[in-house]
């Protein structure tokens, strides 16, 4: 039994209901055959209740001239007019006298006259016991223990005076005909009602259980993960289950906004460490890259150079610009300022990474026209171009192709870069763009957090895609002032 309340809802609820509704639709089945039965047999009573006092009545005078033939021919009547077929007719109709003697019947063979009851059967004898107790003033009906028969009995008075009794017998075999009739018809009509109720409630109970289910599926996860409110079926109303729905799902919400926190949280305090490090990188780095532009600027003054040399000493100045503004860069907080994006920087960008790719025997595929300056810091946007293709340089196969590509519009700028390497798994994209990523295999694991950061800093936003077996990085910005 205790297995049984240990089933799931899903189960419990539709078993539950069945067994009620099959449990009512028997009892008001096996309500209405007692009811159809006691209706037949007080019909019966009362039927023959009117006729013996018909009877009594008219066998008075042929009884008190002894006229027995009259008397045979008044009580056969009945049942020689009767419908064979009607379970009201009598079976035997007898006159008793005083002592119990039969004055006349319908079955004189069996039942002859001047027979003393007590000696024609042992149930006419248990019916003459019960007759002789009985106050013979009102008709009475008599049903004795294991018989077969009901017996109505209908007093025969004249003038106040006990001149005999008017016995009329009925077999209750056929009572079974038509109560079987009842019971059939009561039958198929609870057949349906189950037919139509058990679907019902087993659609409804299912309907009910299976969001209990899911609730306590999802409260079991919790501990291992956190589940998502999409793995359930919505609940449309607003009674006490869809109110512990409502608040199961906004206890999700609540987990799913505790878990972001915690996750800012954590990249808090990983930028605090990264801004205590940047910190004494830029004091260490600055000082040095001072000397070397005063030595650039004194090389460029003095020194007697040809267009070739001062070309490169005007790409190492850009290089060690770079450097500093990188280092700036590191210190999220800082608001470096910087001249206009211009297509010479697309070149120094196309400069300092071809040796990397010349290494791996990659294709650089430059689809980056651009019709002149763009109000975005160019620092900034060299760094991002810069980080986003070493990158891919770094996760492309040999001999294939790494694109960037320069897409610009009135209002915004798009960047995109794509290579062949090796695909991210879903597990990894959200640790992409933390400080010191787990998934740089070669260096600090601080370009994408660095590209990360300015392009939060220009108010733009960066998108990783995998299609087409190629790894996408896309920077939208908008065009305006720079960070």
């Amino acid at each position: 039994m205790r297995s049984i309340f240990n089933l799931s809802f899903r189960y419990k609820i539709p078993l539950w209901g069945s067994f009620l509704i099959i449990t009512t639709a028997l009892a008001v089945s096996g309500s209405l055959m007692v009811r159809a039965y006691q209706d037949l047999k007080t019909d019966l009573v009362m039927s023959s209740a009117s006729l013996g006092r018909t009877l009594a009545t008219t066998l008075v005078p042929t009884l008190l001239h002894d006229d027995v033939w009259r008397a045979f021919q008044i009580v056969n009547a009945p049942i020689s007019a009767a419908d064979a077929g009607n379970p009201v007719n009598p079976e035997t109709i007898l006159v008793l006298d005083n002592a119990l003697r039969v004055v006349v019947s319908t079955r004189p063979k069996t039942i002859p006259m001047l027979a003393d009851m007590r000696s024609l059967s042992p149930g006419y004898a248990a019916l003459a016991k019960k007759i002789a107790g009985m106050d013979k003033a009102e008709t009475q009906t008599v049903e004795l223990p294991g018989s077969k028969r009901l017996y109505v009995l209908t007093p025969i008075t004249d003038g106040g005076a006990h001149i005999g009794m008017l016995v009329i017998v009925h077999s209750t075999d056929k009572f079974v005909p038509r109560f079987l009739r009842a019971a059939l018809g009561g039958a198929l009509i609870g057949l349906l009602v189950l037919s139509l109720l058990l679907p019902m409630n087993w659609y409804w109970g299912q309907r009910m259980a299976l969001p209990l289910v899911q609730l306590a599926s999802g409260m079991g996860e919790i501990g291992r993960r956190r589940p998502v409110t999409t793995d359930f079926v919505e609940y449309p109303y607003q009674d006490e289950l869809g109110q512990l729905s409502g608040a199961y799902r906004h206890m999700i919400g609540e987990l799913a906004e505790k878990d972001a926190m915690e996750k800012q949280m954590v990249q808090s305090d990983r930028l605090a460490a990264v801004g205590h490090l940047a910190a004494g990188v830029a004091h260490e780095i600055n000082n040095p890259l001072g000397g070397m532009f005063a030595a650039i600027d004194t090389l460029k003054i003095r020194g007697e150079l040809d267009a070739r040399t001062m070309k490169t000493i005007s790409l190492i100045e850009r290089g060690l610009g770079q450097i500093k503004e990188t280092v700036g860069a590191l210190l999220v907080e800082a608001r470096m300022k910087s001249r206009d994006f211009a297509p010479r920087d697309l070149e120094d960008v196309r400069s300092l990474v071809s040796p990397q790719a010349h290494e791996k025997s990659l294709r650089l595929d430059w689809d980056t026209s651009m019709a002149g300056p763009l109000p975005l810091p160019a620092n900034l946007i060299r760094q991002i171009l810069i980080n986003l293709l070493l990158n891919a340089i770094q996760a492309a196969d040999h001999r294939v192709t790494v694109a960037c590509v320069l897409e610009q519009s009135p209002a915004s700028l798009r960047l995109t870069v794509e290579n062949d390497g090796k695909l991210l798994t879903p597990e990894q994209m959200p640790h992409l763009f933390e400080p010191f990523s787990p998934l740089s295999k070669s260096g600090h694991g601080l370009g994408l957090w660095v590209t990360y950061q300015i392009v939060q800093q220009l108010g733009g936003h960066i998108a990783v895609d995998r299609k087409d077996e190629r790894m996408s990085f896309s920077v939208w910005l908008p065009l305006g002032e720079g960070a």
